[in-house]
């Protein structure tokens, strides 16, 4: 199947692959722990990190530095094509979705008819949901106020509730585009969006449900109670004279999803490229025009639904470009590396220690990435340079095990987060706990979540 994402085709390898294998690996450690050292200890940009990380592998791979500008840069201008515009327009939909009041909507419906007992169940639905469209951060600081006044309401735990949604948001930014990691993952790997996107979906059910609702059972346990702090955003929203309705924010949110599931089923189903209706499908559920289709309609069943204006919706869109400048600058230097890995010949020699260690390719773009996030703290960073370094692996993959690489590496991009994670801060803060207690529940399930991700990928290869 033809790569969905990709919009400028890869360069030919512009960097010498004169570097033995011995010199390659030394290469590939060194630019790795400059990476994990410029990020963890110096605090450096990851950005800034990176680009210095793919110099110094330039460097001591004995590629020339006239050619490493031009690799570099490769890289970073396919990377930010292709991921970048898909980025922006998914944070144009999360604005729309958050400031219309579309997310308190989804939360409202889903809660009132929830009984007490199924309240973690309810609370990762919510989640799931709101976490196909939101970027994590956004999701945390909108679900946050809603899980204090649930648990302050209906008199339960604080993890019993809150495990299940932070395991619905952590999951959906691993394992599910158009989230920023599976995206690029996709794109270095040239893995078909669609058929990831299913494969997804599939493996992200069963990892919530074990992470989440089941967890938090046990999560409740080892830390015990806790006071519920007060949160700076009123846990009360305001009452809107107008609001959008709950079928319309549904609709909404999942319209990319289905386009982009069409758009797959038809190349399975039909299966040729000449015929009017797979020409249609592959065309409305390419991933830029499904989330362009999405982020349009959202101005009119979000926005113009809770009474902005042209100039109230034209505001909205466009601060939503600000905050995530950051994101799309290290997804490009990302990329920038991933395109270095490559061009010196690292992926050709991962490929050949491969088959010599015989280690199964998801097994090992999952500890690759493990490895990484452990150092780094980072998973956006761990899911880019495993893909980089496994992407030739996937050359002569099918669709469905390209998928399957792409989602193995954002498992392992998920586990342990701890003190070097900006997220594992931000849980500590917002839950009002200690290091150890976030230690027991937050990074003990995000653990879960890429075990058992992993569990569930391997024995899936071998069936489809």
């Amino acid at each position: 199947m033809t790569p969905t994402l990709t919009v400028l085709a890869a360069a030919p390898p512009v960097l010498p692959h004169t570097a033995g294998d011995g010199r390659l690996l030394i290469a590939v450690l060194l630019a790795i722990g400059a990476i994990v050292l410029l990020i963890t200890k110096l605090k450096l940009h990851p950005f800034l990190a990176l680009t210095l990380g793919s110099g110094l592998l330039a460097a001591v791979a004995g590629a020339p530095f006239d050619k490493l500008l031009s690799s570099f840069s490769t890289g970073f201008g396919a990377t930010v094509a292709g991921v970048g515009l898909l980025i922006g327009l998914g944070a144009m939909l999360g604005k729309l979705l958050a400031d219309s009041g579309g997310a308190n909507i989804i939360a409202d419906t889903v809660l009132s008819r929830s009984r007490t007992k199924a309240l973690p169940w309810a609370m990762a639905l919510i989640a799931a949901v709101l976490g196909l469209p939101l970027f994590f951060e956004v999701g945390v600081v909108l679900l946050v106020p809603i899980v204090l006044l649930v648990a302050r309401r209906g008199n339960v735990p604080l993890m019993r509730i809150g495990i299940p949604a932070l395991a619905g948001l952590s999951v959906l930014h691993g394992l599910v585009p158009p989230h920023p990691g599976p995206l690029v993952a996709v794109d270095a790997l040239k893995a078909d969006l669609g058929v990831t996107l299913a494969l997804g979906l599939l493996i992200a059910v069963p990892t919530l449900i074990v992470a989440g609702p089941l967890f938090a059972r046990v999560a409740e346990r080892w830390v015990g109670p806790l006071e519920i702090p007060e949160s700076d955003t009123p846990v009360e929203p305001a009452k809107r004279e107008h609001t959008p309705s709950f079928g319309a924010v549904l609709a909404t949110i999942l319209l990319p999803v289905v386009l982009m599931l069409g758009k797959a089923l038809a190349d399975v189903v039909i299966d040729d490229p000449k015929a009017l209706p797979q020409r249609v499908l592959d065309f409305v559920g390419s991933p830029l025009i499904a989330l362009l289709a999405a982020t349009l309609l959202g101005m009119l069943t979000l926005g113009r639904a809770a009474g902005f204006d042209k100039a109230r919706i034209s505001e909205t869109v466009g601060s939503s470009l600000g905050p995530i400048a950051g994101i799309v600058f290290i997804v490009g230097a990302g990329g920038g590396f991933k395109q270095t890995l490559i061009d010196v010949g690292v992926g050709t020699a991962v490929s050949d220690w491969s088959s010599k260690w015989h280690i199964p390719a998801l097994l090992l773009g999952w500890l690759i990435a493990v490895l990484i996030r452990l150092a780094t703290g980072s998973a956006t960073v761990a899911t880019i340079t495993a893909a980089g370094i496994v992407a030739p692996l996937a050359a002569d993959m099918s669709s469905t095990h390209a998928a399957l690489l792409v989602l193995a590496i954002g498992a392992g991009s998920l586990f342990l987060s701890h003190v070097n994670d900006a997220g594992f801060w931000l849980v500590k803060e917002y839950f009002g706990m200690s290091v150890g207690q976030t230690l027991k529940s937050w990074s003990v399930m995000e653990t879960v979540i890429s075990v058992v991700a992993i569990a569930l990928i391997m024995p899936l290869s071998l069936i489809v």
